[in-house]
């Protein structure tokens, strides 16, 4: 069966994947809707900052038409990377040239804004949870959202994230815990309030790595640094390990206790951060994850491949998979075709960077760190 002259597609989230995806079919002439569980925008902050990689994010954006406006709002600053080890010894560094463009990070926020702004009104549709999905006939599916309406759709693209209502269409696998946990932390006008820790984390990205542990802190825009404590614990331990995240004050000690004997430099971002702690343990598919193309229904990004963030990897391949997925329907005479010719590129290379991810966080928070991260950041030149 041919494609539809004007087929229905339902992008199933609204994150950097579903959105670059909406964007490039727009500019192909071919309309799809996001579906969007958030209420609004700004329903809640977008996270840290993100590196636009230059064989991925940034082809992506390309494809979407918005790669200039990108160079306008990106910082090539924020390529800068510094490695230590828990005594405070600096042990890598990378300064990025005035006209690097490799990787220049920009916020989650500023990046979901111009996706946003590209797209004509009315695609995204927010506050839209999907609450149940099933087939409805000829590869068809139907979808029903939380406020009780119900669309049936040519094609559904599950964009929509670590625990996705779409991947078990195709898929049975469900993310596992990685062994490590992160307690974000944030520091607001770093430059004034707290100079010594902005110095410490500079321009860009700043890793300390130590016996089965991490401080790992992101310069964002306007004197924003979002740093992540890392910790190798067991599955459960947020709820089992007494520290009441709600209590900043204890929440503060604890976590200090914990970094004992590390550099006082180091244990400042502990000291001088917010009065926010914010647990999230490291969730990942298995490797491989793949499946055999079903007639109708996809997946993109995290619901395809979940896996932890020492990939770099997560945002750059949701984007690419986005737009490699618009141009195949654009391209290809069906939908069953352009899902298969999609899928046979994507699941082999989320493979590939997912085996790298694992062991890029097997030798980040190691009893033997940070000799590993040293060896993999030596041999990449940064």
């Amino acid at each position: 069966m041919g494609r539809p002259k004007s087929p229905r597609i339902a992008i199933v989230g609204g994150g950097p994947g579903g959105l670059t995806l909406a964007r490039v079919l727009q500019t192909r002439g071919i309309s799809a809707t996001v579906f969007e569980r958030e209420a609004s925008p700004t329903a809640r902050p977008q996270g840290g900052t993100l590196d636009m990689q230059a064989d991925s994010g940034q082809v992506a954006l390309r494809a979407a038409g918005l790669y200039e406006r990108f160079l306008e709002i990106s910082r090539p600053e924020g390529q800068d990377l510094r490695l230590f080890d828990g005594e405070g010894t600096l042990l890598f560094e990378h300064i990025a040239g005035s006209d690097e463009q490799l990787n220049p990070e920009i916020d989650r926020g500023d990046l979901r804004r111009l996706l946003l702004e590209s797209l004509d009104p009315g695609v995204v549709q927010w506050g839209r949870p999907l609450r149940a999905i099933r087939p409805a006939g000829d590869g068809r599916h139907e979808a029903v959202f939380d406020d009780g309406s119900a669309g049936t759709f040519d094609l559904v693209v599950g964009a929509d994230g670590a625990w996705s209502r779409v991947r078990p269409l195709v898929s049975p696998a469900t993310p596992g815990y990685t062994g490590v946990t992160f307690i974000e932390i944030r520091l607001d006008d770093v430059d004034r309030r707290h100079p010594d820790v902005a110095r410490l984390v500079g321009r860009g990205s700043m890793f300390a790595l130590s016996d089965n542990k991490g401080l790992i802190a992101q310069r964002n825009s306007n004197g924003h640094v979002r740093a992540y404590v890392a910790l190798r614990v067991p599955d459960g331990w947020v709820d089992t390990c007494g520290i009441d995240f709600d209590d900043p004050g204890a929440a503060r000690a604890r976590l200090l206790d914990a970094f004992a004997g590390w550099a006082p430099e180091l244990r400042a971002l502990l000291r001088a951060c917010d009065d926010s702690f914010a647990p999230r343990p490291l969730y990942a598919l298995p490797v491989p994850h793949t499946w055999a193309t079903r007639p109708g229904v996809t997946l993109l990004g995290d619901a395809a491949h979940l896996m932890s963030p020492f990939s770099g990897q997560g945002a750059n391949l949701a984007m690419l998979d986005g737009a490699e997925l618009a141009l195949a329907i654009s391209a290809c005479p069906d939908l069953d075709t352009a899902v298969r010719k999609y899928e046979a590129t994507m699941l082999p290379r989320a493979h590939e960077a997912a085996l790298g991810a694992a062991e890029g966080l097997e030798s980040a928070i190691a009893s033997d760190a940070p000799r590993g991260t040293l060896e993999h950041m030596r041999s990449r030149g940064g």
